[in-house]
């Protein structure tokens, strides 16, 4: 099993920075994905970010150049470091984890809250 808890949402005013957190423990393959998906009131979830644990990104449109992904493997670690954050950036965000043929787990959620 594994567990995953993230950390560092909260308010920001448009056009400000977070920088959320999401640690993993449990059984990890070496080879995993780690990322982050989002989802707002009335909207589908979103892949916002995802990182393989070999270096390889991928980002949604609407945040490229504004949202990085970066991962400590050594601790199992995920981060998502948020800037230039808009109203449309308000959301629940949740950490996953994919590993293995279709083992995939999430954590509890944390929300960012955009707003002046």
């Amino acid at each position: 099993q594994v567990q995953l808890v993230e950390s560092g949402g909260g308010l920001v005013q448009p056009g400000g920075s977070l920088r959320l957190s999401c640690a993993a423990s449990g059984c990890i393959f070496k080879i995993n994905t780690m990322g982050w998906y989002r989802r707002a009131p009335g909207k589908q979830r979103e892949l916002v970010a995802s990182m393989t644990s070999g270096g390889s990104t991928n980002y949604a449109d609407s945040v490229k150049g504004r949202f990085t992904i970066s991962r400590d493997n050594a601790k199992n670690a995920v981060y998502l470091q948020m800037n230039s954050l808009n109203a449309d950036d308000t959301a629940a965000y949740y950490c996953y984890l994919a590993q293995g043929y279709c083992d995939r787990y999430w954590g509890q959620g944390t929300q960012v809250t955009v707003s002046s």
